[in-house]
């Protein structure tokens, strides 16, 4: 494993680099809380798949400088900056949650740099063509989000137990816990990424979905209290190159069972 701080104008990104050589080079988007460290239930994927594996901290989190007003899109410029530190050319982007927007956001903003991308429960940019915040149990960051300064100082809320359903739980019991453990210590870090993800998420994302030409695979659970179905379902509609697995039985984390099958999809559009 290698770490470093990548320079982005008059910013630091924290990244890291698997080190292992593979069939493609996967640049992995962490959730809402994460360190950006990658963790072993996606480094464990990514060599069963034979792949090697990038990320980073968004702004605000596991090292990297705040980026307070950023867009979804504004991940592209950190992802090319990230790619370039290692050597990378082409890579797939793949992200859970609140890292699944922000790899759709390097989807259109990096083009053919990216051949494939994968979002696991994503939050959709708002619209009142749909519900946004419906089946949501906690929306209270992503309410204040789109009041946009006031979110901004805003004290990140308390997570609520029933956001997640049983299936999550027992992932994270099992092998994903260290998602849950690395959550914790971005808590710790402060809430500063995750009141400026929610801002982003509420917002102008930035992007013409209609423009993106990378095939883009969507994978949202039934169950999802976080970010519910209908969110992945517009998303679908948006992308003009897009896939949806609907998984009925799945919530928020344990969606991302799903994650080996999701790399073996990227790697076929490889060529």
């Amino acid at each position: 494993m290698t770490s470093l701080d990548v320079r982005v104008g008059d910013r630091v990104v924290r990244a890291h680099d698997s080190g292992e050589q593979g069939r493609a080079v996967v640049l992995w988007h962490h959730g809402t809380p994460q360190t950006g460290f990658p963790i072993e239930p996606v480094a464990r994927a990514a060599r069963a798949t034979g792949v090697r594996v990038l990320s980073y901290g968004r702004p605000g989190y596991g090292g990297s400088t705040r980026q307070p007003g950023r867009q979804v899109v504004s991940a592209a410029v950190d992802a090319a900056a990230v790619a370039d530190a290692f050597g990378v050319d082409r890579f797939c982007v793949v992200g859970a949650s609140g890292g699944g927007s922000h790899a759709l956001g390097c989807a259109a903003g990096l083009g053919d740099r990216v051949f494939a991308a994968v979002a696991f429960a994503a939050p959709a940019p708002w619209s009142d063509a749909f519900d946004w915040y419906g089946g949501m149990v906690a929306p209270q960051a992503l309410r204040a989000g789109r009041s946009g300064l006031a979110a901004r100082e805003a004290v990140t809320p308390e997570f609520d137990p029933d956001s997640f359903v049983e299936a999550d739980y027992e992932l994270l019991a099992g092998p994903w816990g260290e998602m849950g453990r690395d959550a914790q210590r971005a808590g710790r870090e402060g809430g500063g990424g995750e009141v400026d993800d929610d801002v982003a998420f509420a917002g102008d994302w930035g992007v013409d979905f209609a423009a993106v030409r990378t095939p883009v695979l969507l994978v949202q659970g039934g169950l999802d209290r976080v970010v519910p179905p209908d969110h992945g379902r517009h998303l679908a509609a948006l992308l003009p190159h897009a896939e949806l697995w609907y998984r009925p039985d799945d919530g928020h984390v344990s969606i991302l069972r799903e994650l080996p099958e999701a790399l073996e999809w990227a790697l076929r559009h490889l060529a």
